[in-house]
């Protein structure tokens, strides 16, 4: 298990003052720490929701712009860092839990806790990290946000799908169609409609151009279903069979419910390329290409320019 990144304080000022005096890079920090902890290959590679940067990389970073902030670090170039006499000390007191609490000593560091607690007048100053144990002390801000991010994503997720099992049937057609044309097929959206054309109960069954000019197509089954009616194995072969008769090599079938697991294992088996994309899937594609939903406000999350500043 990754230690939260207050656990990684002390440890962090350890292997910078083994270095005797000399500056440390932090990759070299991360590695260390890694080892120390006896971290799998797995969890050295965790990642963040957002892909771009490990969780262990974050927490690490984390504990050491909170002990720079407060002193006990300090940045010497680029990624790089020595400890300072204040780190030194606080290494000494052996029974000492170096965290947020034991940082609070240090004005340099309490200024930059309310730097950050200004931006947000609604949250009392000691509200984050009040106990070592919260679940708010043990995760970064980057970590904060992306949960926030996920849980708020995650629930607009359910409306969305909620919302498109209610639709009429032509609505839901248009609907598949926006959102295939937003994810570039179809060339353009009169282009995509004739296409789908052919309209069925409670959903559509139509092919849809790959591309512009029509070279290669896609057969689409969607099945406009309620929570619980779940696609089995038999739609699947009935899918298949149509496509066997179009000499089609690729399908899509989208429902907004759930296939069971025989018709997933269906699907594997038929050795032919037949995408299946449940409710879930498809309302993350609905807000990945903001069909049925729109942009509210856009928060763009900076962070220092080493090159910048290299000298």
């Amino acid at each position: 298990m990754i230690p939260n990144y207050q656990e990684f304080m002390r440890p962090f000022l350890e292997v910078v003052q083994a270095n005797n005096g000399k500056e440390v890079k932090l990759r070299n920090v991360i590695n260390q720490l890694a080892d120390k902890f006896g971290l799998s290959d797995e969890e050295r590679n965790e990642a963040l929701p957002s892909g771009r940067q490990s969780v262990l990389d974050n927490r690490i970073g984390w504990a050491r712009t909170y002990l720079t902030k407060a002193g006990l670090l300090k940045a010497t170039k680029r990624a790089h860092f020595v400890i300072t006499e204040r780190g030194i000390q606080a290494l000494q007191d052996t029974n000492a839990v170096i965290n947020n609490s034991y940082l609070k000593q240090f004005d340099e560091f309490v200024a930059f806790k309310e730097q950050k607690n200004d931006t947000n007048d609604t949250k009392p100053a000691n509200t984050q990290e009040s106990t070592n144990s919260s679940t708010t002390s043990e995760i970064t801000p980057d970590e904060a946000l992306l949960d926030a991010y996920k849980t708020i994503n995650d629930a607009l997720a359910l409306e969305l799908i909620s919302r498109t099992r209610e639709v009429p049937p032509a609505f839901f057609e248009d609907l598949l169609i926006e959102l295939l044309v937003a994810m570039g097929y179809g060339g353009t959206g009169e282009g995509a409609a004739h296409a789908l054309g052919k309209t069925g109960d409670n959903g559509i069954d139509g092919v849809i151009d790959q591309d512009p000019l029509g070279v290669d197509q896609i057969y689409i089954q969607a099945k406009r279903y309620g929570q619980g009616n779940n696609v089995g194995s038999g739609d699947i072969r009935d899918f298949f069979g149509a496509l066997n008769l179009k000499k089609a090599q690729k399908g899509i079938f989208i429902t907004t419910s759930e296939f069971t697991a025989s018709a997933i294992q269906t699907a594997k088996d038929l050795g032919m390329r037949i995408v299946l994309i449940n409710g879930k899937e498809l309302a993350k594609l609905m807000l990945r290409y903001n069909i049925g939903s729109r942009d509210e406000q856009v928060l763009h999350l900076k962070k220092i320019d080493e090159d910048f500043f290299e000298t």
